[in-house]
Parts: structure tokens; sequence; C-alpha cells
């Protein structure tokens, strides 16, 4: 764990030095404990999708969680559920729902899988407020394009809310990962409000030409551009220029609380691209304040 007094200072030096009220975070993940500690068990374990050791920062119950991201000075944050197999999803959501009802500055989330009444669930997601979706294609090990599914994306399509989706291939490739099956599925659905999951590494040129011929395409920082990446999967050379001309679709995402470095570092890598204030102003806040009315 990180010393909390020190990472709470660079944190909040880094947002008050741009001029910005906080931080808007869009891939953190609360779950029920007994979820969170089967995760955090893989992640010690350094489980196949994992790999290498992996220290969880920030393993604290979670009312202390909560108190760090919002001494960070992280305005909004959600709380990112997925399933692993049939019959989770839906309790998930009900969990979701009601961890959003209890804590104000968390944008309400919810997920789905590939299964009978997916398309039931997830309406009743939508008209119970949720405001933006999780779904994790490479632990869910299923194929975007499953037939329970394509009602699913057309309905969050229309609604317009965001689906974050872990659909690149780090850490190691999936059978489904890679930008081929969610390309697919924004040829059915030009609409859809994907937002790619930790930059899509490690293939991120690929994601990048996707989000250029997707205007609804937005992707997330999370873990990108850190030395725990960067050592596994580097940004291509040449790429950064691809990055300040997708400005306004990037969006700060950490992996809070399953990183294995400081928040602060997370912040402090993306600076180091060198592209610049208002760059890190609109990728840090402003363009997740314009997609989520906050």
């Amino acid at each position: 764990m990180v010393e909390t007094g020190a990472d709470d200072a660079r944190v909040t030096a880094f947002w008050r030095g741009l001029g910005l009220p906080g931080l808007i975070d869009v891939h953190t993940h609360f779950m029920p404990e007994r979820v969170l500690d089967k995760v955090w068990a893989y992640f010690d374990a350094a489980g196949p999708l994992v790999g290498r050791r992996w220290p969880i920062t920030y393993r604290h119950q979670e009312d202390e969680r909560l108190a760090v991201l919002r001494g960070f000075g992280v305005r909004a944050f959600t709380s990112m559920v997925y399933p692993h197999k049939p019959g989770m999803a839906s309790w998930l959501n009900s969990w979701a729902a009601d961890f959003a009802a209890r804590t104000p500055d968390c944008l309400s989330t919810a997920t789905f899988f590939p299964e009978e009444g997916a398309a039931d669930y997830v309406r009743a997601a939508v008209e119970g407020g949720a405001r933006v979706f999780k779904a994790h294609v490479q632990v869910g090990a299923y194929d975007p394009n499953d037939a329970w599914l394509d009602p699913v994306w057309g309905l969050l399509a229309e609604a317009g809310i965001p689906v974050v989706t872990h659909c690149g291939s780090g850490p190691v490739p999936g059978k489904f990962t890679g930008p081929g099956p969610m390309a697919r599925v924004l040829a059915r659905h030009p609409r859809l409000r994907l937002v790619v999951a930790h930059m899509g590494m490690p293939d991120y040129s690929a994601f990048l030409d996707l989000a250029e011929r997707h205007p609804g395409v937005l992707l997330d920082t999370t873990m990108a551009f850190t030395d725990f990446s960067e050592e596994s999967a580097p940004l291509p050379k040449g790429e950064h220029p691809r990055l300040a001309d997708l400005g306004d679709r990037i969006l700060w995402g950490s992996d809070f609380p399953n990183i294995p470095y400081s928040y602060a570092h997370g912040l402090e890598s993306l600076e180091r691209l060198g592209l610049g204030d208002a760059w890190l102003r609109a990728v840090c806040h402003d363009n997740a304040s314009i997609v989520f009315g906050i």
C-alpha cells in the first residue's frame, strides 16, 4: 500500500495545477464484498489472465476506499461490476443500483452476459437509471456478437448509454478479444457509445483506428502508459499525434482499487506523454463531464 497523505497531495496537486474542480474516473471497481475478495485472490495468485505479480495497492474496506477516492478529489466514479458466467449479471445489477443509491457520487453502473433474458434486465437497468454499463469480453470469454447480445447493444445504442468494454487483448489474448469482434458489433450498431477500456492495449493502434472510423467510440486510459504496462504493452512510437487528435474522446480511468501502483502514478503517466494541459483537462475531467452531464 502507498502512504495515503503523500498520495493525496500528489493527486490534488495534479488537478489543481490544471485548474480543474477535481477528477472524473470512469473505471473504478466497487463490487459485492465476496465477489471482490475472489477478484483479489485471483490477482494474488497471478492467475492466467494476470500472469505476473500484481499487488493490490488499495486493499481497503469499502468505506475506506470511498474515503480514499474522495480524498483524491474524484468528483464522480463508477462501480464496474462484471459477470464471468450466466446468472450473475442481474443480481450484480441489483447490488450496483443499491450501491449507487447510497453513494451519490457513483455513476449508477450495470452489466450483462450473453444469456436468455439479458435484454430484459438491461432494459430494467436503463429504466432504473443506469448511466454506464460494463462489459468484460475477456473475463466472460464470450463473443460480443452472440445473438443474445444483439438486442442489448441495440438498446444501449438507442439509449446513448456508454458501455465500458474490456475488448483488448491485455494482459493476455482471449478467443474474442481484439478489435475485430467489436468492429462487427459497431457495423450493426453504429450509434453505440463504446468506451474501449485500457485504450485497447496492447492493440493501441487498431483501436485508435476504430475510434477514427466511428465517432461514437471513446477510449479510457485505464493502466495505459504506466511503468507497469509499458513493460509488457508499450504505446507504439508515433501514436502520440493520434492521442492528441482524439483528445476529446479519451477518458480518465484508473482501475482503482485493483492497481499495482499509486493512483498518482497513473495521472503522472498521462502528464509525461507531453500532450499539454488542455489535453489533460479534457481527459481527466471535461470529456466525462460532457458524456455524463456532470
